[in-house]
């Protein structure tokens, strides 16, 4: 074995690997020597075919903190230039510390819970895991792919994996999430770290997809937690039941409610009535339920009687409680940090549609139809009407207005 590791560090040094796949192959060389990289580059300009430009550089070189701990400083909010600590202390933990506390507090009691990540341990807060059980945390690198299969073989084999994948990651496994885990009805949980608007790392990261690409695979039940404690139930859930789970949770602190000692099992597809009423109905999925809660207090001071429904399982849905909240009511808000297309709003419909239900006002709102720019989280939930002020005005307009949802009539439309 350990011949075959030297063989492998021999070809990479010293460049073999990339000539024998048909590259010219040049270094390593400084990375920082900015002179060598230009006199290099220049170079392999003037070569032909492929080239290889092997650089070697060291993370946050010439800023001493970010030198002692990259990890830390590899995204990071304003800090103090001299001391590389930031400005502003955090209050509350994150959801990613809530999530990797409460699943070390589960696998004390549970030796079958194994963690995967994808090079972001830090990051989806499975540090802790790593240091109390080594022998159970596996770190595949940038292969999120590889990580959703190696959950399969290990579920398959006895074990429940937790895959901890930023939400706008786990699309690159969509094809072994389908055919590797749920195809097979695996006990797998894939907690999707950072679901939502992420703020200022921008497109690339938002996690807005994720009910979208997710709800319609069979098997798989979904979940998104209102707080830190409904995480820590969801994820207990999940653990324990026999076939694939996703749980989406933001980037953002938590709530701040207690947690209790010990986590209880929720019944799949059952949502909770927050708040009752008899005009409106709010239906908030996970991060959302704090503007909604918000949007039903200053409806309430006008005189609209808001009831307000933390869905709980995106899939599959509580469809008594909605069908007979929405008969009752007849005006529907959805309100998610997904974008519109296939988000909850449009399950919501398909159910309307399915049980034959019309004659409902309903708004949907969500992420638009557009890549969403970075920036200050607050700002860009604002900005696609995921607030409490935007919730209610929207409802106002939603209640005087004359249209309703009528699949009836659209059937019309199309024959």
């Amino acid at each position: 074995m350990q011949k075959l590791e030297l063989s492998v560090k021999h070809l990479l040094v010293h460049g073999m690997l990339f000539e024998m796949l048909g590259f010219t192959y040049l270094g390593p060389f400084d990375g920082h020597n900015i002179p060598l990289l230009l006199e290099t580059f220049e170079k392999a300009k003037s070569m032909k075919g492929p080239r290889f430009i092997h650089v070697l550089t060291t993370k946050g070189k010439g800023y001493s903190p970010a030198e002692k701990d990259p990890t830390c400083l590899h995204g990071i909010a304003p800090f103090d230039i001299e001391s590389g600590k930031p400005l502003k202390k955090k209050s509350k933990i994150t959801y990613s510390e809530a999530f990797g506390r409460s699943l070390v507090k589960l696998a004390e009691e549970n030796n079958t819970i194994v963690a995967i990540t994808a090079a972001m341990p830090d990051g989806t807060g499975l540090s802790e895991f790593a240091k109390q059980f080594p022998e159970r945390f596996f770190d595949v690198g940038i292969a999120e792919q590889h990580a959703v299969s190696l959950a399969a073989g290990l579920a398959a084999n006895g074990a429940r994996p937790v895959v901890a994948i930023y939400s706008t990651f786990l699309q690159r496994a969509f094809d072994q999430i389908i055919l590797d885990v749920c195809l097979s009805n695996l006990p797998v949980t894939f907690c999707l770290d950072r679901a939502g608007l992420v703020g200022d790392d921008g497109p690339t990261h938002h996690g807005v997809f994720d009910i979208s690409y997710l709800r319609f695979i069979p098997n798989l039940l979904f979940m998104a937690p209102k707080d830190e404690d409904e995480l820590q139930d969801m994820l207990y859930t999940a653990i324990e039941y026999n076939g694939p789970c996703a749980i989406r949770y933001p980037r953002c602190e938590v709530m701040g409610v207690p947690v209790k000692k010990h986590p209880r099992k929720i019944t799949p597809g059952k949502s909770e009535v927050l708040k009752d009423g008899n005009s409106l109905i709010i239906i908030g999925v996970g991060n959302m339920l704090k503007p909604a809660m918000d949007a039903a207090v200053l409806l309430e001071k006008e005189g609209i009687s808001t009831k307000v429904i933390n869905l709980r399982f995106i899939k599959p849905l509580d469809e008594d409680l909605i069908i007979n909240s929405v008969l009752e009511c007849k005006t529907v808000i959805t309100v998610e940090d997904n974008v519109l297309t296939g988000g909850v709003g449009s399950s919501i419909l398909e159910l309307l549609e399915k049980k034959g239900i019309d004659n409902i006002k309903l708004a949907r709102i969500g992420i638009p139809d557009r890549f969403i720019e970075s920036g200050c989280t607050e700002v860009l939930y604002e900005r696609c009407g995921l607030y409490s002020k935007g919730i209610v005005e929207r409802a106002k307009k939603l209640l005087t207005s004359a249209s309703m949802y009528n699949p009836g009539r659209l059937e019309k439309v199309r024959r």
